[in-house]
């Protein structure tokens, strides 16, 4: 609910709480592949409403929706919930002080806001109330502040103050000593985003709303029923590949054995016509089963992964880590899911589907004008806008409680801020390349690397960059209307867009949420309450008491049968945030459908920590690829890795020190 709680106050408020929450006890059994379980409320054609987009956006309306008896689907482009937008930003929970009056942005930020503690209550995502300031250095700056609290308070935005400097120095000790005051909002928090949404997504899911993922829609048609959507359903080529299945290969053990059997009654009859010479016949026999067992090693078919295989051999058929190389994601992979677009993913339409809607929800980001397209409205354009982060390690967390910003920039908003995230990093950023100006889209990493930490320097000078661990962006879908797009389509009013949800959409999501249920009344969709919502879901990270009870070692030394959860429970998978094989069995076995290391590290944290998956670490990715591989039952071949370099302006994954020293001397360019 936005505050710490002491360890031993943890228990049955944040852990052991699964028997009160949905979709917690579907131990055993993994989703389908890029899908959820088949819901009971559609015949998985028809639906009351659809959800393009499964964002914080998209997954915080469906939650919504799950509360009434209706047959929802959410569709998402990408290979997981929340790839896109959500994926790539800084995780605050504004409070809205700097909103423009009278927009969409002022009438929902802080409304959203103030509807946190009780979702994360709930839902327990992980949410801090830590507060954020606006740093000012000097008297004019100071004016600044006194019209953001000034706007804040139009906005209805509660306990906004000014800070001298003495107090804000007691608070913050270590930022910038040129800075006289700051406008302070108490009710201002940090989440991690993927986690939230998530939380929303996994919650709407167990709640009767049917997910797909690697849906893209391509067209919609206008029907007197409905909105007909035909989507295009892609798979990535390596696990395409893997289902292929020569004639050979298709045949069975039972098959050869009757072959043989067959074979050896045509030999025993040809001998009995004296057909085939009687010293001749334990030859053709042997040879005839030798061919036969040959065929069945060379040619043994796509097997399942057996769930008593070893989690050792599984490990050494994992592969390499990506680390280097690989494919950068383009702005128009951004739009779709960024390293987790069918693009990144070499992916190839393995089937069409046709699906109708009586109300289609548009929330598909930097895509939605497109979608808005389709079925021909063309009342906005998104032109997204870049920003990117660079993530420092744990050691430098402690210079700052308060999320930090300088006086906002009148064009380019909120500025490059610092932050400590729920997980004790540093984070800082972002930038704001407007795709749509050549010298802004066009920086190199080395530009956006010397604008972020020159930047951050002004409010926090101390900071390391030489700690850096990881550098992400984000494709912000900022649209040419300025505000966000919240409204029946004028083409056709039996769709609803939720458009250009730029910053602080992640604040604003669960009463924007509440805004789309009443445009649906509205318009005519039936709500009854569904008196089986469950609104309760269990963390997927267990707290931990520094290393008690926690057992780490070599590959095999640890690892359980998938069974024994006392074991599973003590096994360490990822050194560096102490990911236990239980976390990881729970996050697979819950009503998401996962088939990749991205998907787990975003819901355990395996291989966020200061090693970033190093194998000659730990090598947790391995270890997770082998974990999936015994819960699902995929060849390996069908698991997908973290992918390199994605958005990353380092040069590889695992940056060597001569890099670390050009981060500090961009710092003091």
């Amino acid at each position: 609910g936005g505050e710490w709680l002491d360890m031993e106050d943890c228990d049955g408020v944040f852990s052991n709480i699964e028997e009160k929450c949905s979709g917690c006890k579907n131990e055993g059994k993994c989703p389908p592949r890029s899908r959820s379980r088949p819901s009971a409320n559609s015949d998985g054609t028809n639906y009351d409403i659809v959800v393009i987009g499964a964002g914080c956006i998209g997954a915080a309306i469906s939650r919504e929706l799950a509360k009434y008896k209706l047959s929802v689907l959410m569709l998402e482009a990408s290979d997981d919930v929340s790839q896109g937008a959500t994926k790539g930003n800084s995780g605050i929970v504004h409070a809205g002080y700097d909103d423009k009056p009278g927009t969409n942005h002022a009438k929902f930020c802080w409304t959203g806001n103030q509807m946190f503690p009780d979702l994360d209550k709930d839902l327990n995502f992980g949410y801090q109330k830590n507060g954020s300031l606006v740093l000012a250095t000097n008297k004019d700056e100071v004016g600044i502040l006194e019209d953001l609290l000034k706007r804040g308070e139009t906005n209805g935005v509660q306990n906004l103050r000014i800070v001298e400097k003495k107090e804000l120095f007691e608070m913050e000790p270590h930022i910038n000593p040129n800075v006289i005051a700051a406008l302070y909002a108490p009710d201002a928090g940090n989440v991690i985003p993927y986690e939230f949404a998530i939380a929303l997504a996994e919650n709407a899911v167990d709640n009767g709303v049917e997910l797909r993922i690697r849906r893209e829609v391509t067209g919609i048609t206008r029907k007197d029923d409905g909105l007909e959507l035909t989507v295009n359903h892609w798979e990535p080529k390596a696990y395409i590949l893997s289902k292929e299945v020569s004639p050979l290969q298709k045949i069975g053990t039972t098959q050869l054995i009757i072959l043989g059997f067959l074979a050896s009654l045509t030999l025993w009859a040809g001998a009995l016509m004296n057909l085939v010479p009687a010293g001749a016949f334990p030859k053709l026999m042997g040879t005839i089963l030798a061919f036969l067992v040959l065929v069945k090693v060379l040619f043994p078919g796509k097997s399942k992964v057996e769930r008593n295989t070893p989690i050792s051999e599984l490990v050494n058929q994992a592969g390499a880590i990506e680390g280097s190389g690989g494919t950068k994601v383009s702005v128009d992979d951004m739009k779709v899911g960024g390293s987790g677009c069918r693009t990144i993913q070499n992916g190839e339409t393995v089937e069409t589907e046709t699906v109708k809607a009586k109300f289609v929800i548009n929330c598909a980001g930097s895509y939605s004008d497109k979608i808005a397209n389709m079925i021909g409205d063309k009342s906005f354009c998104i032109k997204p806008r870049l920003g990117d982060y660079l993530l420092l390690n744990r050691n430098q967390g402690h210079l700052t409680t308060k999320t930090l910003f300088p006086c906002p920039d009148p064009i380019l908003g909120k500025g490059v801020l610092v932050q400590t995230t729920l997980w004790g990093n540093l984070i800082l950023g972002p930038t704001a390349r407007d795709v749509y100006k050549p010298e802004a889209a066009n920086m190199t990493a080395a530009e956006v690397q010397h604008y972020i930490l020159s930047k951050c320097k002004n409010l926090v000078p101390s900071f390391d960059p030489k700690e850096t661990i990881h550098a992400f962006c984000g494709a912000r879908a900022k649209s040419d209307r300025g505000d966000w797009i919240i409204e029946n389509s004028a083409v056709d009013g039996r769709m609803i867009h939720v458009a250009g949800i730029d910053s602080p959409g992640l604040a604003g999501s669960p009463a924007i949420a509440l805004e789309v249920v009443r445009l649906l009344e509205e318009s005519g969709c039936k709500l009854t309450a569904n008196p089986t919502f469950n609104p309760r879901r269990a963390p997927n990270i267990t707290p931990k008491d520094g290393m008690r009870g926690l057992k780490m070692g070599s590959v095999g030394k640890n690892d359980s049968d998938g069974l024994d959860e006392a074991k599973m429970s003590q096994n360490v998978i990822c050194k560096c945030e102490k990911v236990t094989e239980l976390e990881v069995v729970r996050a697979l076995r819950r009503s998401l459908p996962i088939d990749s290391t991205q998907a787990i590290r975003k819901r355990t944290r395996a291989g966020m920590g200061h090693c970033q998956g190093d194998p000659a670490n730990y090598n947790c990715e391995a270890r997770v690829k082998a974990i999936i591989a015994r819960e699902t039952g995929m060849p390996m071949s069908q698991i997908g890795g973290r992918p390199w370099p994605a958005t990353s302006t380092l040069s590889q994954r695992w940056p060597e020190e001569s890099e670390l020293k050009d981060l500090e001397s961009r710092m003091n360019e």
